[in-house]
């Protein structure tokens, strides 16, 4: 029997939805079978928290007296730059930015201790930041340096906002070079001793959608500890990729852009990261509710950690110089088992997305919709999805312009 998200939130207002984790989904199907399943489940839950570079925030931090033009100034928090190309007092902080006298890889590995995600974690936990500002000054904004202490509820409006978050799979990291290698992936060790993922797998939001049917623009979800919305499908956003029978890809595929309230999220779900060798990241707890629309809705989501696979790349050759080859496809069940076998050899196997924590989420958010705090929203546009052509596009390299060139 096919349902609405309409007849869900009823269902949700009265106290009467039937609600349940993507892990839980897996026993009630085993149980009752998927169509029993389908009639009786409203909802599943899913959750991740994991590294997320391309994430965020923005902020409006009210007006100084005299008044001051930080737009197209120099501007810090904990001596972190953030973005100021906007109007007076509107900013930017990027997850990965660092201080100017970080000393990066020049003494390498470099062990970048704090930056932009280690910010917002700041901000969020309620700490004092030291601003700093610079600017050139004009007859409307006269102030020209500004250096004070501030903090999240000093803010007028502080946004979390992600373009990119929740990859629809993603490569298995090793290396077969004769050195260590330090990577966004975490360190891989030389000839093949290790193997580094990041996925939430059976719980992972996109893998229980894996064709975007009820994830879209305006979707509610679970962001760093509060309610967020997704706002548009994420940068590299890559739906036309292999995939297996059930629809999942094969490679990374779909990614979203979300936001969220800042000033209702917690340090929880929002933690600064340090990568050896590489730079600063976003830990970032983002949980969707899968509605069971119909039997194939519940067929999504009673997917497995058995039924993903995800690709094996070298990260000595073949990824840092853009080839397209794959070593193996190995499951999620198998690299969350602690070992995959590679070319003959055993191979230990380290996860960088806790499945504790994306446990956590995809329960938080089961309690919140029990309890009747948090509704379904229809998506207002749905996601590109394999067959709307829609691709990821690689830089296209033309020769640069010479110094005489002016068009």
């Amino acid at each position: 029997m096919a349902k609405t998200i309409q007849e869900i939130n009823h269902k949700i207002k009265t106290g009467r939805a039937v609600v349940v984790t993507a892990e839980e989904i897996l026993e009630v199907v085993k149980a009752k079978g998927p169509k029993q399943a389908a009639a009786q489940v409203d909802v599943v839950t899913t959750g991740t928290f994991a590294p997320m570079c391309s994430s965020g925030a923005y902020v409006n931090l009210g007006h100084a007296q005299p008044r001051m033009k930080m737009g197209g100034g120099r501007v810090t928090l904990n001596d972190v730059p953030v973005y100021a190309g906007f109007a007076a007092v509107d900013l930017f902080i990027g997850a990965t930015a660092i201080p100017d006298d970080d000393p990066r890889n020049k003494v390498f590995p470099g062990a970048f201790p704090y930056g932009g995600g280690h910010v917002i974690e700041d901000l969020v936990a309620g700490k004092d930041l030291r601003l700093t500002a610079g600017a050139y000054g004009t007859d409307c904004y006269p102030r020209k340096a500004l250096d004070t202490l501030t903090r999240l509820a000093d803010m007028n409006e502080a946004v979390l906002f992600n373009m990119r978050n929740a990859y629809q799979n993603y490569n298995v990291a090793v290396n077969l070079s004769e050195r260590v290698l330090y990577t966004y992936m975490g360190v891989l060790q030389p000839r093949l001793r290790n193997a580094n993922y990041c996925t939430a797998g059976q719980l992972s939001p996109l893998l229980n959608d894996p064709l975007y049917r009820t994830i879209g623009v305006g979707t509610r979800i679970f962001l760093g500890g509060g309610v967020g919305y997704v706002v548009s499908q994420g940068t590299q956003h890559n739906p036309g990729v292999r995939r297996t029978e059930r629809g999942l890809p094969r490679v990374g595929s779909g990614t979203l852009a979300v936001t969220g309230d800042l000033k209702r999220m917690s340090p929880r779900w929002l933690r600064g990261a340090s990568f050896t060798g590489y730079g600063v990241t976003l830990t970032v707890g983002l949980g969707i509710p899968i509605p069971i629309l119909d039997e194939e809705m519940l067929y999504y989501t009673s997917v497995s950690d058995a039924d993903i696979v995800g690709p094996v790349v070298d990260y000595s050759e073949a990824y840092p110089h853009g080839k397209a080859e794959i070593l193996a496809e190995v499951t999620v069940a198998e690299l969350r088992s602690g070992e995959i076998t590679l070319n003959g050899k055993k191979v230990a196997t380290a996860g960088l997305s806790s499945y504790a924590r994306a446990r956590e989420v995809a329960q938080l958010l089961k309690d919140w919709i029990a309890a009747g705090e948090f509704l379904l929203d229809e998506p207002l546009d749905h996601l590109p999805g394999p067959e709307s052509g829609y691709a990821f596009k690689p830089l296209t390299e033309r020769p640069a312009a010479s110094s005489g060139d002016r068009g």
